[in-house]
């Protein structure tokens, strides 16, 4: 089947097209154990661009794709954060993006499979229509559809589901390891018993943390943060003004503080957030896409003893010395996926929420036209919204 879509290649000069593609249903599994199932037609409403994207376009100029195409293409559908319709059973949907042949998209191992709708080994959403496992696609909540229509500002907050859930695993995965690295500590402080003790270590985790970079998903982990731990010390970092409206938003949103270290050295910085803090981080998490971040937390040694690292960006590389790494008992961890749990609770938390009001909207026609020089000028470029989206199919926005 043929549907009109923009898709990733490997070529140095037009590594995103926007054009005709060949689609296909292949049958594909949610979990290890549950039956192949064959795809179910959905058409695109609205699709908003990730950073994912944005890395996926720059792989296509070097050549490094392949992996990501599905079996038999040249070529990947992208777009994995949107609302669909269901025209077989009449109903909107989220697509649950990660799926395979494993027992825990966030724990697969090596005789294990995955694959992504949208960025690995599987078509997405920037299309007029796909085929998508029928248990992959997740119900929303009653009250935002009339007569066919979805509401548009629910819709804008529904485009935040792959990332808002990727951060309630990100605080669940935080939440475990702190628990353990910490509660010993905890136990002999407080001469408390085991399960006290992992209650407290809980709370001290979160209690002076660092998010390293200030864009949709350090907004996101800050603001999941706070509605779990009231009492959190949350210190925002970048590079941006403090009167900047994103800047404004996090922190009202996160009820954090923020600290600009625009124009800072290294040390000037580390000393900078020393001071905020009042004293060492116990939580930091690097998402700033930065090789700055590991040198902030470890080099200058904003990170305390028994303080977490969470590296969140994709491309930097992390480097420490061992010999105070050691000793002052980091802990270093990373992991990106979420469960089809936490994007369910993400749809829940979203419409709730107020996140319509950072997401921008490019006129598909526009985009269309020139879709790289809509990435590189409009969507990415340092003037953009926080979060942009395109209305793919208008007919279904009320």
């Amino acid at each position: 089947m043929k549907t009109t879509a923009t898709y990733f290649q490997n070529d140095p000069k037009r590594p995103l097209v926007y054009g005709e593609a060949e689609i296909d249903s292949r049958p594909r599994r949610r979990l290890r154990g549950e039956p192949e199932k064959e795809g179910v037609l959905a058409e695109s409403v609205i699709v908003g661009f990730c950073g994912t994207d944005h890395e996926l376009m720059r792989m296509g100029q070097k050549g490094l794709l392949s992996p990501k195409f599905p079996e038999g293409r040249d070529r990947l559908i992208n777009g994995h954060e949107g609302v669909v319709w269901v025209p077989s059973e009449k109903r909107f949907a989220i697509v649950l993006i990660r799926g395979g042949d494993s027992f825990d998209p966030t724990r697969y191992t090596e005789d294990e499979s995955y694959f992504e709708y949208g960025c690995d080994q599987a078509d997405g959403l920037f299309s007029d229509c796909n085929y998508y496992n029928p248990d992959m696609l997740l119900r929303i909540p009653d009250g935002y559809v009339k007569d066919g229509k979805i509401d548009l500002e629910a819709a804008k907050k529904l485009v935040f589901c792959d990332p808002y859930a990727c951060m309630l695993f990100q605080r669940e995965r935080m939440e475990d390891l702190g628990e353990a690295h910490l509660f010993r500590v905890e136990m002999a402080k407080h001469h408390c018993t085991e399960e006290e003790a992992r209650k407290l270590a809980r709370n001290s985790l979160f209690a002076r943390t660092v998010i390293f970079g200030l864009g949709t998903t350090g907004m996101f982990i800050g603001d999941l943060i706070r509605q779990k731990y009231p009492e959190a010390d949350i210190l925002f970092v970048g590079r941006s003004p403090e009167n900047a409206p994103k800047v404004q938003f996090a922190c009202e949103i996160a009820k954090a503080r923020y600290l600009s270290t625009d124009g800072m050295n290294e040390q000037e910085q580390a000393a900078a957030i020393e001071q905020a803090l009042g004293g060492k981080a116990s939580l930091f998490i690097g998402v700033s896409g930065t090789n700055l971040e590991h040198r902030i937390a470890f080099s200058e040694g904003v990170l305390g003893c028994n303080g977490i690292y969470n590296s969140f960006s994709l491309g930097p590389q992390i480097t420490f010395d061992t010999m105070p790494f050691g000793f002052q008992n980091h802990l270093i961890f990373g992991s990106i996926n979420f469960r089809q749990s936490h994007m369910e609770e993400a749809i829940r938390l979203l419409l709730r929420s107020r996140y319509n009001e950072i997401v921008g909207l490019i006129d598909r026609e526009e985009f269309a036209k020139d879709p790289i020089d809509a990435y590189e000028n409009k969507i990415y470029c340092k003037n953009a919204p926080m979060k942009t989206a395109v209305i793919w199919n208008p007919e279904y926005i009320a």
